[in-house]
């Protein structure tokens, strides 16, 4: 019965509905500078895991990557913000930083040509109490022509 409760739960998952839903958005702080800002909204009762895990023994950490590295320079760290809580991961017996119904992953940049837009992907993976999706990748596009 509990097999079968869990393949009733993964079965909008297996037509690819992800309960992980991700949007995009700059921020100009001047003519070169502007804030990539990507928001995770993630389900009730599902996470993802934080970019800066201690060891890549356990889940897929969410990574950011920019496909026009020539126009884009990368400011410090990826700051991450939301229900973000450090915790003993039964799952994968290790500790691990899990993100629950919102993350927000701020990443400052310098571009040579704000015309082009931002393009590349995001890597995520998502699980429950009782199992994990496969590793998803999401591409992107952020238009710095509309930064506020």
């Amino acid at each position: 019965m509990k097999f079968l409760l869990a393949v009733c739960s993964l079965f909008p998952f297996l037509l690819g509905k992800s309960p992980v839903n991700w949007t995009s958005t700059s921020q100009k702080l001047s003519a070169t500078e502007y804030n990539l800002v990507f928001t995770a909204t993630i389900e009730n009762g599902w996470n993802i895991y934080s970019q800066y895990l201690q060891s890549e023994d356990g889940p897929v950490k969410t990574s950011f990557s920019f496909d026009d590295e020539n126009n884009i320079q990368l400011i410090g760290k990826n700051i991450e913000t939301g229900d973000i809580k450090k915790v003993k991961d039964e799952m994968f017996d290790m500790e691990v930083i899990k993100i629950k119904n919102k993350g927000v992953f701020t990443q400052k940049v310098k571009v040579k040509d704000a015309s082009k837009p931002i393009t590349g992907t995001i890597e995520y993976m998502c699980c429950n109490d009782l199992q994990c999706l496969p590793p998803k990748s999401v591409p992107f596009t952020i238009s710095l022509a509309i930064a506020q």
